[in-house]
């Protein structure tokens, strides 16, 4: 289920491989000058795993959903910017994008905002958990976020 408002438009938790396109398309606006991105990707090493990282394994409440449109309406709060955001859930491998944000706003610096509280709001606030697969076999749960 994807959740949409006029500023947020999509707040997903996604199974399927996320579009940075379809998050652009969807802030897509005429009166927006500035649009910036993130996209979150696993990587191959964690400064807490003893050996390479080969997998993340993401869950989520089912009510996360709902929390990230509440999160990225409190990001936007009254700067007139729009956030389409999505979070991966499954067995992600190395490259596979986690989390994708687009946000558009009249001006630059309202767009970099927006983004950055977003994302780190994400790391603290969703409820998301991973679990890091390492190519010993070693496994970790880690907390809440992305």
């Amino acid at each position: 289920m994807t959740v949409t408002t006029d500023a947020v438009r999509v707040a997903a938790i996604r199974a399927e491989p996320l579009d940075l396109d379809a998050h652009l398309h969807a802030v897509d606006d005429s009166r927006m000058g500035a649009v910036t991105t993130f996209v979150g990707r696993v990587r191959d090493h964690d400064p807490d795993a003893a050996t390479a990282v080969v997998a993340l394994e993401y869950s989520a409440h089912p009510d996360a959903e709902a929390a990230l449109a509440r999160l990225a309406a409190a990001a936007i709060g009254a700067t007139g910017a729009l956030v389409a955001v999505s979070h991966r859930v499954g067995t992600l491998h190395v490259g596979d994008a986690a989390v994708v944000i687009a946000v558009a706003s009249a001006h630059r610096a309202e767009a970099f905002e927006v983004c950055r509280t977003l994302i780190e709001t994400i790391k603290t606030d969703l409820p998301v958990w991973k679990r890091q697969v390492e190519s010993d076999g070693t496994a970790t749960w880690l907390g809440l976020g992305g």
